[in-house]
């Protein structure tokens, strides 16, 4: 069940991608073009990453941060590394897109986006460790947005 404070997060993640797609240049950055050319590769990187992770979750998959009534914690594919990769990948995206066009208030939503996204995993892992007993386990072995490197 879907309470208010998960629509407060899926609306305000909707606001912040609906003023992505404007552009409004308050300061002209100049950034080599060497820039633009590794920005390709992470911003098809991060549509990989959100095309894999919707066909892993499957059922699972919803806008809302509270876990559906039906469904499993998926620890295996892309969230053996990462608990939130289609953030991981929305966030590759928008700073990758951001920095090939210098657009500072792309990178200022981009930076809202990722602040947002910390609060709604901090709310949304509340639920999964209620939901599922295992997920203890796994958050302190997985990388929330990148994975977890172990030292050695």
């Amino acid at each position: 069940m879907n309470t208010g404070r998960d629509w407060v997060y899926v609306i305000l993640q909707f606001f912040l991608f609906a003023t992505y797609l404007f552009d409004l240049d308050f300061i002209q950055l100049s950034l080599p073009e060497i820039f633009k050319f590794i920005m390709y590769p992470i911003m098809i990187l991060g549509v990989f990453i959100i095309v894999i992770s919707f066909f892993q979750l499957g059922s699972n998959l919803s806008p809302f941060p509270s876990p559906l009534k039906h469904s499993t914690l998926i620890t295996s594919g892309l969230f053996k590394f990462m608990r939130h990769p289609i953030y991981t990948g929305i966030l590759l995206i928008v700073f990758s897109i951001a920095i090939y066009k210098a657009s500072e208030y792309k990178f200022l939503i981009s930076v809202l986006l990722l602040i947002l996204f910390h609060f709604k995993t901090k709310y949304e892992e509340s639920k999964l460790l209620s939901k599922f007993p295992n997920y203890k386990e796994y958050r302190q072995v997985t990388g929330k947005f990148f994975p977890k490197f172990k030292g050695s």
